[in-house]
């Protein structure tokens, strides 16, 4: 299996939905990396489109590609948005924010008519949570966080970065947790954003309206 020619191919299926004129989520992670980089061959072909991106690697990706990008605020509702994922099951389920840009790729996703995911056949999975979750919180209340999740049996782990504590783009940090033995998710979501200094998770339930899986030199659709 070629990883990156999976991911490469599901990318440039997913240029195909964007339209002249389309206002496009642009997402974060090494195969949307690809699909801004196909995005930006189209733009110098002709194709006229907005980005709006999801973190600031992407931002500054988009603009190497030469799109035009504008903010959240400008936009309001985007036509489409493509991002990929850690894991997606059967369900449409996924974990997302392994490249810690869950909260603003999850505004996106609220704030999208349509929702298009990429990924290679090794992020398919029967049951979310061999990756484990990544969970945002504030700074001022990650330590007490972390061991509340501690006491609900999801083994958390701070996660670091050059023996330093990582940092999103909004200054947060990301507790990474064990999700495998639960059953149901939105339940153990709604626990998780409960708890006060949780800013969001990397459970994506409801958001998604197709997968692009590239497996193998094909593309494989799955539409809810």
């Amino acid at each position: 299996m070629n990883v990156e020619n999976e991911k490469w191919i599901a990318a440039i299926a997913s240029a195909d939905y964007v339209k002249n004129g389309m206002l496009v989520g642009l997402g974060s992670g090494s195969t949307a990396a690809f699909m801004i980089a196909e995005l930006g061959k189209r733009v110098a072909g002709g194709l006229i489109m907005k980005g709006i991106p999801s973190s600031d690697a992407t931002a500054k990706l988009a603009k190497q590609a030469g799109i035009s990008l504008i903010s959240l605020d400008d936009a309001g509702t985007m036509d489409i948005n493509i991002d990929g994922a850690d894991e997606f099951d059967p369900k449409f389920q996924l974990i997302k924010g392994g490249g810690g840009a869950l909260l603003r790729e999850k505004i996106l996703a609220h704030n999208s008519r349509f929702n298009i995911i990429i990924a290679d056949s090794g992020k398919k999975v029967d049951r979310l949570g061999k990756f484990k979750l990544p969970v945002e919180t504030i700074p001022f209340a990650t330590e007490i966080i972390i061991s509340e999740l501690h006491n609900m049996d999801l083994k958390p782990q701070l996660r670091m970065k050059n023996n330093e504590v990582y940092k999103t783009d909004e200054n947060n940090c990301i507790i990474d947790v064990d999700i495998f033995e639960k059953d149901d998710l939105q339940e153990l979501n709604n626990l998780l954003i409960q708890i006060p200094g949780v800013v969001e998770t990397g459970l994506f339930l409801t958001s998604t309206d197709i997968v692009l899986m590239g497996q193998g030199n094909k593309v494989v659709t799955f539409k809810k």
